[in-house]
């Protein structure tokens, strides 16, 4: 998680917060890796002809792999099934609604808390399995797995008190559901109900990273002594999702975004937001870091957990976007812009971000727009 004590007072400044992140009790340490794929996604079974980026996703969330990646992610798990077990007054005698249940993991901490009836939603070849795993468990009288598209399915019951969901993709929005889970919630929530979790927050910040951009990007500008710079101008344009080193960092964390998914709207997952980044420190600049934080604040204990380079690895790492030009940067001064998130026209589930940055210093004075597409 981002460290507030280390940062400079800005506009919209990420600011010291009373959420307590964690990621779990003692047995934290048997984590046996991070994954990089999302699992409680919708899912459905794939078109066999003409197969579109889309159907491609959903049948890789068929695989079993991927489910244990995630169910592996401690600081994901151990997040919901604490919040959900601490919280059990939330959940006693309530009828609750699980947005793409993928094994039907958080469906089954809901109902070992007491909830009177969970509705498990899954559109892969998963929620077979998903059945299968509550009926091994003893909880088919709790628990009904509906196997579709939450948009296409009909519920059993007309209202649900709780809806929740693992939503969150790679830089927040790529490869998400939260569309769907905001579809869910104004069709099915009561009007005094819950979503967990009901916040999420961008942030923004910039690091040192000479090594890894000659590895990754200034690679194509000679290789074997030809020049396949054409590829270098595509791949600068792809985020990579990677795990910082918080030795990197170079600036304060900038918080881009927050939503509130009880109450926003599909269209604030687009949005521009400024943002200004003082160096704390001399150094360079060869790329900016977003991640992530989410937050369950209707517990109680407001519980949540942060993506970010301080904080401990997740399967989401961290969403890294290579400058054009190295900026050479003085401890105090500003890299100042704005970034524009959008979901692409074409595929809403990819991300189109664009990027308006300068720096007006002692050693380096620049100002220039980047496009990124997350693919």
């Amino acid at each position: 998680m981002h460290n507030p004590d280390a940062e400079t007072s800005t506009m919209n400044e990420a600011k010291p917060t009373k959420i307590r992140f964690e990621y779990g009790d003692d047995d934290e340490a048997t984590a046996t890796g991070s994954s990089n794929l999302d699992e409680d996604l919708p899912m459905c079974d794939p078109v066999d002809d003409d197969k579109t980026s889309a159907d491609y996703y959903f049948d890789s969330y068929s695989h079993f792999g991927i489910h244990e990646e995630m169910l592996k992610d401690v600081v994901r798990t151990k997040t919901y099934q604490n919040v959900i077990y601490r919280n059990t007054f939330l959940f006693k005698d309530k009828i609750v609604l699980d947005v793409g249940a993928g094994t039907g993991i958080l469906s089954l901490f809901c109902a070992k808390a007491g909830a009177k009836h969970v509705y498990a939603v899954e559109c892969s070849q998963m929620a077979d399995m998903a059945k299968e795993i509550v009926e091994a468990n003893g909880y088919s009288n709790v628990i009904t797995v509906l196997k579709g598209k939450i948009e296409e399915i009909d519920l059993p019951v007309p209202q649900v008190d709780i809806i929740i969901s693992e939503w969150m993709g790679y830089f927040l929005l790529y490869e998400n559901m939260l569309n769907t889970v905001l579809y869910a919630r104004d069709k099915w929530l009561v009007s005094n109900g819950i979503v967990l979790p009901d916040n999420a927050s961008l942030y923004l910040t910039a690091i040192e990273d000479a090594e890894y951009k000659e590895d990754k990007i200034e690679f194509w500008n000679n290789v074997y002594g030809f020049d396949m710079s054409c590829i270098r101008k595509q791949s600068i344009m792809e985020p990579l999702v990677d795990t910082v080193d918080q030795n990197q960092i170079v600036t304060n964390c900038q918080l881009l975004k927050t939503m509130d998914i009880s109450k926003m709207t599909s269209g604030d997952a687009s949005f521009t937001a400024p943002f200004k980044l003082v160096a704390e420190r001399d150094d360079y600049i060869h790329a900016l870091v977003a991640y992530f934080d989410v937050s369950f604040t209707v517990c109680h204990k407001p519980t949540g957990f942060s993506t970010g380079p301080r904080s401990r690895n997740t399967h989401w790492k961290q969403t890294v976007l290579y400058l054009e030009e190295v900026l050479t940067i003085c401890e105090g001064e500003s890299v100042t812009g704005s970034m524009t998130v959008a979901q692409n026209k074409k595929n809403p589930r990819d991300v189109d971000i664009t990027l308006k940055y300068s720096l007006n210093g002692q050693r380096c004075v620049i100002s220039r727009t980047q496009h990124y597409k997350m693919r």
